[in-house]
């Protein structure tokens, strides 16, 4: 079997496919339609976000077997074309979801005690305490929305932090012992603050707006480490300067070129110079599930999965 890499992960994928009797060919420059010209000699794509997999280019990969993503998002995939066309379909959610826990416990932690801000104060030799009186994340109750593997990963590492920690997901069960299940609306009431793990689909764009934040306990601070487009960003500003919102963490913006590379410069609005202004933010460059270890078991977790399918 023939796989192209559209996209560079980490090394161990390559290996173990090779090892596996896999014949593994590169592609890290061309664009969409000259990977559709060339596609049909594959039986495998390993992608991230650089190309979209959609039933065009699905169409055309008449030997096409598998497609695997490097990472939990597959929004970038045609996944009814590819049903149709009987190709599995491989994600490794598993391999950064304990970097996704810890960068959103860090981001609330920078947050709640006024990390960034007392930092660049005392660089500036500016000793303020008082000003700059943290809260306890012990104290406060903690909603997630989505309890896939991100979600159960941030309730397990805030089970050490003795808050209460509530969770909603309208499509699976909430188990285990690091999370009380309950309905979005009694989530939306009692969480001081709610923290997003949810895919993109066309039910979840544009997720969390006006009337969503206006239902939220007043104060609330957001955490999206999932996708920007989650997110009305004129809302939450508006939300912010009113009151309602308290604070927010966002590892992800809606202004975010398609490959999660860059931001898209040229139309940054004044929602952006806003968020960028506050000290009641806390922004990072799509980078919560991209640690050192998670590189490396995104591949692994890929592995796994194609070699226990085909042997």
């Amino acid at each position: 079997m023939r796989i192209l890499f559209l996209d560079t992960v980490h090394e161990i994928l390559e290996q173990r496919l090779t090892a596996a009797g896999f014949t593994c060919d590169h592609d890290y420059a061309s664009d969409y339609a000259a990977v559709k010209s060339e596609i049909a000699a594959y039986d495998g794509l390993v992608i991230r976000s650089r190309i979209p997999v959609d039933a065009r280019l699905i169409e055309a990969a008449l030997r096409l077997q598998f497609i695997a993503r490097s990472g939990a998002g597959l929004e970038n995939i045609d996944l009814d074309a590819a049903k149709a066309a009987d190709v599995k379909v491989f994600h490794s959610p598993e391999g950064n979801r304990d970097a996704v826990g810890e960068q959103a416990v860090g981001m609330l932690l920078m947050l709640l005690n006024n990390l960034r801000r007392a930092d660049d104060e005392v660089r500036k030799g500016i000793w303020k305490r008082e000003e700059n009186r943290g809260f306890e994340l012990g104290a406060m109750t903690v909603g997630l929305i989505g309890y896939g593997n991100t979600g159960r990963a941030l309730a397990q590492k805030l089970s050490g932090f003795g808050c209460k920690v509530l969770a909603y997901d309208k499509y699976r069960a909430v188990d285990g012992p690091y999370a009380e299940s309950v309905s979005l609306e009694q989530l939306k009431h009692d969480a001081d603050v709610v923290s997003l793990h949810l895919p993109l689909s066309a039910e979840t764009n544009r997720y969390v707006d006006g009337a969503f934040l206006a239902s939220c306990k007043r104060g609330v601070i957001l955490i999206n480490t999932a996708r920007g487009k989650h997110l009305v960003l004129d809302d939450l500003v508006a939300a912010m300067r009113e009151g309602q919102v308290g604070g927010v963490c966002l590892d992800v913006l809606e202004y975010e070129k398609r490959s999660f590379e860059s931001l898209r410069t040229e139309d940054l609005p004044e929602a952006f110079r806003y968020l960028t202004a506050s000290d009641r933010t806390i922004l990072t460059p799509h980078i919560a599930g991209w640690t050192h270890e998670s590189y490396y078991k995104l591949s692994n977790v890929l592995a796994d999965k194609i070699i226990r399918h085909f042997f």
